[in-house]
Formats: C-alpha cells, structure tokens, sequence
C-alpha cells in the first residue's frame, strides 16, 4: 500500500471535502489544553469551547501565514448543505509563532455537532505577505478553496483535523 493511501486526510476525506492534495511543508501544532490535536483524534464539545493554542513552524522568519478552521460536515455529515462551516480565520500570523500572534478576521466559535461526528479542519496557509482579508458575509458555506484562490494563496502548507460530535446528556432517564 502506498504511503499517500494511509494519509490520515485522505482516509479522514479532508484531501477532497475540504482541499485538494497538497505537500506539507511547515509544522502545524494544534492543541485544547494541553490535549494535542492528531488527526482522526475524537475530542468532545466540552473539551474545544475555548480557541485552541496554534503553533506554526518554519524556517523563513518573515513569512506569514493564514489558517483557517472549517466544518465540512455542517450540519450533518449525511447531509452537509452548509458546507463549509467557518469557525476561526486568522491571517498575518509570523513563522515560528502561534495564531495568538496574527489579525483575527473572523472570531472562534466553538465546534457544537447536534447530528453524527463532524471533522473539525484546520488548514494552514503561506501568505506571499502581508494582506488584508475581509471577513466573509456569512460562516455557512465558505469554500477554502475558493478563499485560497480569491487571496491568492495557492496550496497549503499544513493541515490537521479532529472528529467531534454531541456528547450525551448527563443526568435524567433513559428510555
């Protein structure tokens, strides 16, 4: 079997649903208190309500970088009609530092799936400088494709990805 088929974004459908296949080059480090992001990792609504710690790599201090964080999957992964839904978009954020560090575009909302498991994507991408970025009217049906190719982006340079679905109610009877 070829490494690319055991690609955890291509069985996770992340190469395909969300962007096209790429080549990672630039470390990506995801993590919800200290709970690090792995792809294909399941964490709960509880776990993801507060923005997550985004550190970048690289080795050219003076790139820039914008990720951006999507549910495909909204708002179920039987019928995704609001795909994508945006949930953080962050540019400007300097190599060899984290998202705390870049211009906020649009502002985190945590991941709340009422139906199945949702994958919750991050992708990073290099910008060729400095920019600006409008926030898109709306987060339901964003394209990162089409956000890539409108601020000339090209490709990304890292991705990761996480599942999470509605945790169960605590508390009452079962029936």
């Amino acid at each position: 079997m070829a490494r690319r088929e055991r690609d955890p974004l291509v069985v996770g459908r992340v190469i395909g649903d969300v962007v096209d296949s790429f080549t990672r080059s630039i470390d990506l480090t995801i993590s919800y208190n200290d709970r690090e992001v792995s792809n294909g990792c399941t964490l709960k609504p509880s776990v993801v309500v507060n923005q997550p710690r985004v550190d970048i790599g690289g080795e050219d201090l003076r790139a820039f970088h914008t990720l951006v964080m999507v549910d495909p999957d909204a708002p179920s992964p039987s019928d995704p009609n609001l795909r994508e839904y945006l949930h953080w978009l962050v540019t400007d954020i300097p190599a060899t530092t984290g998202a705390r560090f870049g211009q906020e575009v649009v502002c985190y909302e945590s991941p709340r799936p009422s139906m199945g498991i949702h994958r919750m994507v991050f992708v990073l991408f290099r910008q060729l400088g400095r920019q600006t970025v409008y926030a898109p009217g709306w987060r339901q049906n964003f394209n990162t494709r089409d956000f890539a190719e409108l601020y000339n982006l090209g490709s990304p340079v890292a991705a990761a990805y996480f599942n999470c679905q509605r945790e169960s109610g605590s508390g009452g009877r079962r029936i």
